[in-house]
């Protein structure tokens, strides 16, 4: 079993994701904004149905709550400045067997209207803040040759009237991860593009468009986090490195 830092662990796919991780008997590191929603979502996943209890291997201890961790670390994103500061506080792992991006802030907004503090925070969340996360992290990664995974959009292939801001971090961050494979050999990286999720970031965007929020007309958080750890578990002959979930 390994670890996983996860950002935006308290939002939808975070959270999917932080499920189906547990349910495997990884350890878990959970990052998010409010340290309440963190510790509320860490008690959920060590006691009933999320509660790790696979066995690996039968003359090893039973894997189940008490033997595997979740750790949480409350983290600002909008200022990627302090997080070398914030992480110092903790004792990470030495080893990090995966790190996935799920953080991410939309505001919608012509160009003619976005101010240059919506730009900044959304780079600063969407791309500055993973860089310097990744950044921080790489050598534990590369001491567990580990598996880096952006949660990316479809907007940041295509980039849409009023959604200039964040097709512009997606983008960027298209180009990080295209550069960090480039670059860390040791490491397996994948991209995956999200349509539209039925999550409370669809919900605020769906009322910035003026329509009302139907979560049966969006893809599960559940299925896109299928997705991204399916791309977690292939064999490592092997790397998914860029895969597009759409509602059908």
């Amino acid at each position: 079993m390994g670890t996983y830092l996860i950002t935006g662990a308290t939002g939808g796919i975070g959270t999917a994701v932080a499920e189906l991780l547990r349910e495997r008997g990884h350890d878990l590191v959970l990052t998010g904004r409010s340290p309440d929603r963190l510790d509320k979502l860490a008690a959920t996943l060590r006691t009933g149905a999320h509660a790790s209890t696979q066995v690996i291997d039968p003359k090893a201890p039973r894997v189940g709550p008490s033997t595997r961790t979740i750790r949480t670390i409350p983290l600002d994103l909008t200022e990627p400045r302090r997080i070398e500061a914030a992480l110092a506080l903790d004792d990470l792992p030495p080893r990090l067997d995966g790190l996935v991006h799920a953080a991410g802030v939309v505001h919608l907004s012509p160009v003619a209207d976005l101010e240059a503090d919506e730009w900044i925070d959304h780079l600063s969340v969407n791309l500055v803040s993973a860089a310097e996360l990744t950044r921080l992290l790489l050598p534990a990664l590369r001491a567990a040759q580990g598996h880096v995974v952006f949660v990316n959009s479809t907007a940041g292939l295509r980039a849409n009237p009023e959604w200039a801001a964040y097709a512009a971090s997606k983008f960027g961050l298209r180009a990080l991860a295209d550069s960090l494979r480039a670059e860390e050999p040791s490491l397996r990286v994948t991209t995956v593009y999200p349509g539209r999720t039925a999550t409370e970031m669809q919900r605020s965007v769906r009322a910035q468009e003026g329509h009302p929020y139907a979560e049966d007309d969006f893809a599960a958080p559940s299925t896109v986090a299928r997705v991204l750890v399916s791309a977690l578990e292939t064999p490592r002959d092997a790397v998914v490195s860029d895969v597009t979930v759409r509602p059908s």
